[in-house]
């Protein structure tokens, strides 16, 4: 079976604010100074699976000028325009069916873009293993990251771990309190959620029509007209009607034929500030600062994110997370970074949509 990528890209990164904006999202920057940006390692990742023909990347209007410098290798013809975000179940759908007219003997990978992976090796291995799998199983297959903490920003996954590598999932559990947490890690039945999936393309349209009728309905009318000059009119039309719903609550948490392969891939999904920390090289203080002209005084277990040019002098933090850009700066302690979205909103309103 053809193998086909389905890069999510549409993301404003809302928790990355000030670096990340509307107008140039995580997903196109290069937050760990690796001279990629996360969408270039995400395409580089897949490509072992994929002719370059064989992506397709969703993401918005405003954002397609930036993936095609970003990854020339792709068309035009490969990036699909949302006209407004409705979760990742409409844009899978809008790729699958689009797909479906192409090569109805599809295999399929979908993917966020702003995620990492270190262990390539170990990567192609599973994701292998996935692909082999899903192509002669009529089964929905999702990575599931065996859990290093406990930690409440990442669903959960439980699992009957009497299986072998391909293990059934039992249930699917949102983001939990840490005392919950705590329990799940405990348990050694439970995987975070990665957000990667691989299906055929008959297995996932059978789902649609199973789970959210009224997506797939939405977008099966739409088959004449995919890879023709009226595709855009049409999703113009009918996206403003679909429900905005994730893939995992429509579909991954009620379907009864759901498994998880458990990869130890060296995997984040860069989900906030305090996630990169962990990614970056730190101090004998446990900070890291990729600026060499920052004098820190007192400082420890931060993040300290400057431009490159500017001088600076951190005293007496502990904990705290400082980004600065041209236009805005960003003083939160770690503890507190979940509330970055709500404090960039605010900015918005106070001071104007540019900022943001």
């Amino acid at each position: 079976m053809k193998t086909y990528c389905i890069i999510m890209a549409g993301g404003v990164g809302s928790r990355f604010w000030p670096e990340s904006r509307e107008s140039m999202p995580k997903q196109f920057l290069d937050i760990l100074g690796t001279g990629e940006t996360l969408i270039q390692q995400t395409y580089n990742r897949f490509k072992p699976f994929c002719d370059d023909s064989d992506f397709i990347i969703v993401t918005n209007e405003s954002y397609i000028d930036i993936i095609l410098e970003q990854l020339p290798n792709i068309k035009r013809s490969q990036i699909l325009a949302e006209p407004m975000m409705r979760n990742t179940a409409p844009c899978i759908a809008y790729a699958a069916y689009k797909i479906a007219s192409i090569n109805p003997e599809a295999n399929l990978i979908v993917t966020p873009a702003d995620h990492i992976v270190l262990n390539q090796k170990e990567f192609e291995r599973v994701v292998n293993l996935a692909l082999d799998h899903t192509a002669s199983n009529n089964q929905l297959l999702t990575f599931g990251i065996p859990p290093t903490r406990p930690d409440t920003g990442y669903g959960y996954i439980e699992y009957d771990s009497t299986a072998s590598e391909i293990k059934k999932v039992i249930q699917f559990k949102e983001k939990p309190d840490m005392a919950s947490a705590i329990k799940y890690v405990a348990k050694g039945s439970f995987s975070w959620n990665s957000g990667m999936f691989f299906w055929s393309l008959a297995t996932i349209l059978d789902a649609f029509e199973d789970h959210l009728p009224d997506i797939a309905r939405t977008f099966k009318k739409g088959m004449e007209f995919y890879n023709t000059d009226k595709e855009a009119e049409f999703i113009n039309e009918v996206y403003p009607n679909c429900e905005s719903i994730s893939i995992d609550y429509g579909i991954m948490e009620k379907a009864d034929n759901v498994f998880v392969i458990n990869a130890s891939i060296g995997w984040s999904d860069l989900g906030t500030w305090g996630s990169v920390y962990t990614r970056l090289n730190l101090d004998s203080n446990s900070n890291a600062c990729d600026n060499e002209k920052v004098v820190l005084k007192n400082v420890s277990n931060s993040l300290i994110k400057l431009p490159e040019n500017k001088v600076a002098i951190v005293e007496g933090l502990e904990g705290y997370i400082v980004v600065d850009t041209e236009d805005a700066l960003l003083i939160v302690r770690k503890s507190k970074e979940q509330e970055i979205k709500k404090l960039r909103e605010q900015v918005g309103k106070e001071f104007g949509k540019e900022y943001i």
